[in-house]
């Protein structure tokens, strides 16, 4: 067969993954959170007709002689995919309001399909365990926070995942999240699903003896703020008051590019991939950004920019497939000649 007609081939398909990236952009453009993909193409393998060689020097009688160096000849095989990659710059937020928030730069929200009661171990000061402990776990990371609170009392997101952070140390006015005290928490923080105290509590301000599990006292309202604490009001004694739930936790990735994304707005990190370390932290906490409260970050597909790509690709596609068309007149020629 031709070599034009396998190159041609293998033009098509790449195009075709090309247009199948397009359009799952141009589906989300809608989708919250949604971060669009870019595709590039790579050539593939070469059949070497003349190999590459340096001139060659000789003495003869006469003097020295010089043999011409030659450039390489090679016959190419179409194209591939080269790289499908993440665009994870931030979007648009849109105020929604509500118990919605998104973050306000570079970071995502902590779910988990399960709950992990005996709560992951985060060491600020130590970057490797930390990562260590997320990426044994199941994890579901995302930039959406559409949040609700579910029939147990767990803050969950759209998904139904349970929504991670760290819980206060005291329900009124806490001093730490995530440990005892303050000194405590800048060594260890203990990362739990987040939801409400257990009913039988009376002292609010007390820092121990209340419990996380059983039945959840009833919430009238939530919310979130900007620094990411939640907090609810009850009533008590016929008296509504307002308790500190928790505080949400921000995972940031040294690539967060080398997430793959597992759909419902959601993205995951294994052991061994390409994400490098993994940082926990708080809202407001060093270089992590603050939330918007209220506010849902958009999809940062650009309509303009897929639809130029999805013209150019198009116009590739049906070169391609004219080169399909010509190699069948040539082979046809062929099959004539022994007329």
């Amino acid at each position: 067969m031709l070599r034009a007609m396998d190159s041609a081939v293998a033009g098509l398909r790449s195009h075709q993954n090309k247009l199948d990236v397009i359009s799952n952009n141009i589906a989300n453009v809608n989708t919250y959170g949604f971060k669009s993909q870019s595709y590039s193409f790579k050539d593939t393998m070469y059949q070497t007709s003349t190999a590459s060689a340096q001139g060659k020097q000789s003495t003869t009688t006469a003097g020295q002689a010089v043999e011409g160096g030659l450039n390489g000849a090679q016959y190419g095989y179409g194209s591939l995919t080269g790289s499908i990659a993440t665009d994870f710059t931030s979007s648009t937020p849109s105020y929604i309001g509500g118990f919605n928030a998104c973050i306000n730069g570079s970071g995502f929200f902590i779910t988990n399909s399960s709950n992990e009661t005996a709560g992951i171990t985060i060491k600020p000061k130590d970057d490797s365990t930390t990562t260590t402990n997320m990426k044994d776990k199941d994890f579901a990371y995302t930039r959406v926070g559409q949040f609700k609170v579910d029939s147990n009392g767990y803050i969950v997101d759209s998904n139904g995942n349970f929504v991670y952070g760290y819980r206060p140390n005291t329900l009124v006015d806490p001093t730490a999240y995530g440990a005892a005290d303050e000194n405590t928490a800048k060594e260890t923080r203990l990362l739990y699903a987040l939801r409400a105290p257990n009913e039988t509590i009376t002292d609010f301000t007390q820092t121990s003896g209340f419990s996380w599990e059983g039945t959840a006292i009833q919430l009238k309202s939530i919310e979130i703020g900007n620094d990411g604490i939640i907090k609810g009001v009850i009533e008590h004694n016929s008296e509504e008051k307002h308790i500190v739930i928790g505080k949400v936790a921000i995972a940031s990735f040294q690539n967060q590019e080398g997430l793959m994304k597992a759909g419902n707005n959601t993205f995951n990190a294994a052991p061994g991939d390409n994400t490098g370390k993994v940082t926990v932290t708080l809202p407001k906490e060093g270089a992590t950004p603050s939330l918007m409260a209220g506010y849902l970050e958009g999809s940062n597909v650009d309509l303009a920019k897929e639809f130029s790509d999805m013209i150019t690709t198009q116009r590739g596609f049906q070169a391609n497939s004219k080169i399909i068309t010509v190699s069948d007149e040539v082979l046809q020629e062929l099959v004539n000649m022994k007329r």
